[in-house]
């Protein structure tokens, strides 16, 4: 049974998202994290260290875990901050602790609530848009907040636990708001990834690069193909067209996240597997069953995939 005074709450796969979010929630919940061995270590030997927006100085109430054995019976929620290309393997390792438990991801890409459903009756989609970063070992960042975090019911329930979950994240500080309708909201904050994040990755530039004259068809046709496909999926995103959305894209987006690197950059640049399977390879796949026709998502997944082969460049 959920403890009023201290619920427990599980976040699995935290780097600078799940780390960030267990040191906020550590002061309204008892929070255990699972993360990396060397996060772990540093943790236990003085705490996680955060500064930033949401408040700089030691945080000694974070419980770092390192595996199932670590968990305790009594967990209210578990929230899946995990890259998505770890989803599924996250979720079979802490199988045991997501049955019977709410399930919250805040990850980027499109598809991660479908794996956790596999594993979780409750399963609650949300959208997160501040800037994390891990600065070394138990060390996080919170540079800036562009929005508030967006949760809502993505199967299962009926909105007590989405409730119950955004009283304590809005206890903690932490801005928050219901969304009635997440799946329209998670393609909307992936429309920015799948135009602009694999290009930037490939080019070695920030997102600035998609207002290129050179650039831009390509950023066109991978827009207007994602809302094909949203629409044979039944998404209504907040954008009645791909015309509309390019014109925010461009005179709204591109310009404010000019001098960011996302994170595929970066992965690709330290040889991680990135999350393309979840934002141009997704549409591409779902374009497939629906027979509609996606070459330019299809082209830009196939190129990330052999840069991620290739390290090395050859």
């Amino acid at each position: 049974m959920e403890s009023l005074q201290s619920p427990v709450i599980l976040v699995l796969g935290a780097g600078a998202v799940g780390l960030s979010l267990a040191g906020r929630l550590a002061a309204v919940a008892t929070v255990y994290a699972a993360c990396r061995p060397v996060h772990a270590d540093a943790i236990r030997e003085r705490g996680l260290l955060m500064e930033g927006v949401w408040g700089d100085g030691i945080v000694r109430g974070v419980i770092p875990v390192t595996g199932p054995a670590d968990v305790p019976p009594a967990v209210d929620f578990v929230v899946v901050t995990a890259k998505g290309t770890g989803t599924r393997a996250i979720c079979e390792e802490y199988a045991g602790a997501i049955r019977g438990r709410p399930t919250a991801s805040l990850q980027n890409g499109i598809g991660n609530e479908e794996i956790i459903a596999e594993y979780a009756d409750t399963v609650i989609g949300g959208t997160v848009t501040t800037n994390f970063s891990t600065l070394g070992a138990g060390h996080v960042r919170v540079l800036s907040e562009s929005a508030p975090m967006r949760l809502g019911v993505w199967s299962g329930g009926d909105g007590e636990a989405l409730d119950r979950l955004i009283g304590i994240i809005r206890a903690a500080g932490i801005p928050v708001e219901a969304e009635p309708d997440i799946r329209a909201g998670k393609w909307a904050k992936a429309l920015l990834n799948i135009a602009v994040n694999p290009l930037c990755a490939l080019l070695r530039a920030p997102v600035g690069v998609a207002a290129d004259e050179n650039i831009r068809e390509i950023v066109d046709g991978l827009v207007r193909e994602t809302f094909a496909v949203a629409g044979a999926e039944g998404v209504r995103l907040p954008w009645a067209t791909a015309d509309d959305y390019l014109a925010h894209l461009f005179r709204v987006q591109v310009p404010d996240f000019a001098a960011v690197y996302p994170s595929m950059y970066h992965d690709l640049r330290q040889g991680r597997r990135t999350e393309i399977d979840l934002l141009n390879g997704y549409i591409a796949a779902l374009g497939e069953r629906h027979g509609i026709a996606t070459p330019h998502n299809r082209c830009i997944s196939g190129l990330v995939r052999h840069a991620e082969a290739h390290p090395d460049g050859r």
